[in-house]
């Protein structure tokens, strides 16, 4: 999780699922603890558009990192301009 602190980065499912069908998605950060039906979804579109996809532990943990204050289940890293 160290890339996000230095790379761009969205947070939030709407907003990463958008980046993820827009070919703007290199990584998703996606919360083990997150509900099934988040997941799974999420996992197979990363799979399909082929964005590597990295567990983490908990929703507060990816929070954290992503400095927003609400559990966050995804984020993901966005290609450079």
């Amino acid at each position: 999780m160290e890339r996000l602190k230095s790379q761009n980065f969205l947070a939030g499912l709407k907003q990463s699922k958008k980046a993820i069908l827009s070919g703007m998605a290199v990584l998703a950060y996606i919360a083990e603890d997150a509900d099934e039906y988040i997941k799974l979804p999420l996992i197979a579109l990363c799979e399909k558009e082929k964005v590597e996809v990295l567990f983490v532990d908990t929703m507060k943990e990816l929070a954290k990192a992503c400095h927003v204050e609400v559990p966050t289940a995804v984020a993901v890293l966005i290609k450079e301009n």
